[in-house]
């Protein structure tokens, strides 16, 4: 049984082999994660900016919704470390004190999570979810962990269907969310039969995959090879990244 797919996009970052991306993005992440100053989260949110003009959006505000989107968890960083960090006091809330170094670290942190962010929306809308699996193979990743991210894939959108269809059943009979004892009772019904329906399916999936000749083995097969566009893009890639770096060694925080 194979994976195949074709690339999404019309920007550079499209046209680029799906292994080089996904070597760029997991440097790209480290790189930034392990970033201990303004200067180096910077330069890494920027270089992921310009990730995202290469991938060519068709639709730039969907990726500015979504980089929004990722403030809501960026919301919890903001309301404990400005508070649990030592240093010099800003203002007194009640029993907590405010301090700069917690603030300093709250903004750094969320840079570098935007910067993160960026760089993997750039990544996987220029490439299918099976194309990054058979890059990830193709680098030595284990057989069965991208088999399992394939079928999961797969079938998340028809359990999200299943779910959907059930809750709506339940609505058309007169069901209305609340705490109540029924409430909860009814919730429990439901994840108990869409447990028993995804069961099902996956042994009908597993029925239909023997027919069709499934021994145990997925095959993963690139559709292309490496061009010298790649290896220049790569080695372009490789030294920015080590740009950054520099810049993380130079200018290191004190928080």
């Amino acid at each position: 049984m194979g994976f195949s797919g074709s690339n999404e996009g019309t920007g550079f970052l499209a046209r680029l082999d799906p292994r080089v991306k996904l070597i760029a993005l997991v440097i790209w992440s480290f790189v930034l994660a392990l970033a201990t100053g303004f200067p180096g989260a910077f330069a890494g949110l920027a270089g992921s900016v310009v990730l995202i003009i290469l991938s060519g959006p068709e639709k730039p505000l969907s990726f500015v919704w979504r980089l929004i989107k990722i403030n809501f968890f960026l919301l919890f960083i903001w309301l404990v470390l400005p508070f649990s960090m030592p240093g010099e006091k800003i203002t007194q809330i009640g029993p907590l004190t405010m301090t700069w170094e917690g603030v300093l670290l709250s903004a750094r942190l969320s840079v570098q999570a935007l910067g993160i962010t960026a760089a993997a929306m750039a990544i996987t809308t220029t490439t299918t979810v099976f194309q990054l699996m058979t890059a990830a193979r193709a680098m030595g990743a284990p057989e069965k962990l991208t088999a399992m991210l394939g079928l999961m894939t797969r079938y998340v959108t028809v359990i999200t269907d299943e779910y959907e269809r059930l809750v709506w059943a339940m609505k058309i009979r007169g069901f209305k969310a609340s705490t109540s004892l029924h409430c909860l009772r009814s919730y429990a019904n439901l994840a108990g039969v869409l447990l028993v329906r995804g069961l099902d399916r996956g042994e009908r999936v597993y029925a239909a995959m023997l027919c069709r000749g499934y021994k145990g083995t997925f095959y993963f097969t690139l559709e292309r090879r490496i061009t010298r566009t790649d290896i220049v893009a790569l080695v372009v890639f490789l030294i920015v990244a080590s740009l950054v770096v520099t810049l993380n060694v130079l200018y290191k925080a004190n928080y």
